[in-house]
């Protein structure tokens, strides 16, 4: 573990990025969803070390153990610090890995900063190419829907999230999986972020249209996106990224919900190797 320094100073200091850093060989970068920290992670960085990767997962500003600045939750800046982990640890021929809010990151990174340094990238359950209903993007979520949770986060962010984690993971009456214990556990590191960090972000990855900086991904892609997500409905997300990335591999899991990274770990992992074997 350790402390990425980015450029970008606030209040005279230089905002850092916390990271893990393990294994050996090709590099794969893991960005973490919304609300949570690096750490959601755990299932697929043990394997992945495990099978002959060096990965690196880190901290996004505002969430886990990495600075909090006040402003700049915008993509572009969000995409910077990304460029700032791929440098300062010189990864080369990196596998970009954004779930949900992170497949924002990952093609916001290659519209801004290009491929030199990434050969691959994989979209899981990703907020592209654009969640906000408007005129041109008809069948999507509209602004009230986003107000009200917005809304909801400000007033009780501890009860908000209570409720999200359920509908995250899919939980339905007698489901096992995720237990109470780890639904626990997935809400304390969503309260690891700071509130203003979560909301500011939530209006990132609302209201960012990502249609324009999908091009640039010329890299061979995997999107893998649940049937069941209803956090981000796979009909505006996962098949509209898949129709705008024709090249790309589209793997729908049955039943999957959004946290899919916990509730389906060993198909996820099994998926991921395979691509990065190829």
């Amino acid at each position: 573990m350790g402390y990425i320094e980015t450029p970008e100073l606030y209040r005279g200091e230089h905002i850092r990025l916390h990271y893990y850093d393990w294994g050996e060989g090709k590099p794969v970068v893991l960005i973490h969803g919304w609300p949570s920290m690096a750490q959601m992670w755990e299932y697929q960085l043990e394997v992945l070390a495990g099978a002959g990767y060096r990965v690196i997962a880190y901290d996004r500003r505002g969430f886990g153990r990495s600075s909090v600045p006040y402003q700049a939750y915008d993509y572009d800046h969000l995409a910077a610090d990304l460029h700032a982990v791929l440098e300062g640890l010189d990864l080369k021929e990196a596998t970009l890995v954004g779930f949900s809010m992170g497949g924002g990151e990952v093609v916001r990174y290659l519209s801004r900063y290009g491929s030199a340094r990434v050969s691959k990238v994989v979209l899981i359950g990703s907020v592209t190419p654009f969640l906000h209903e408007t005129p041109d993007n008809p069948n999507a979520a509209p602004t009230s829907f986003f107000e009200g949770m917005f809304q909801s986060i400000r007033t009780d962010r501890a009860d908000f999230f209570e409720g999200f984690g359920k509908t995250f993971f899919g939980v339905e009456p007698g489901s096992k999986v995720p237990g109470e214990a780890y639904l626990h556990y997935f809400h304390t590191l969503s309260m690891m972020s700071s509130g203003h960090a979560t909301v500011a972000c939530a209006q990132a990855f609302a209201y960012t249209d990502f249609r324009k900086d999908l091009p640039a991904v010329t890299v061979p892609a995997l999107i893998i996106h649940g049937d069941a997500d209803k956090v981000v409905p796979i009909e505006i997300s996962g098949n509209r990224t898949a129709k705008a990335l024709p090249h790309a591999r589209y793997i729908v899991y049955s039943g999957a919900p959004h946290g899919l990274f916990f509730t389906h770990r060993e198909q996820l992992n099994t998926d991921l190797l395979a691509f990065l074997a190829q």
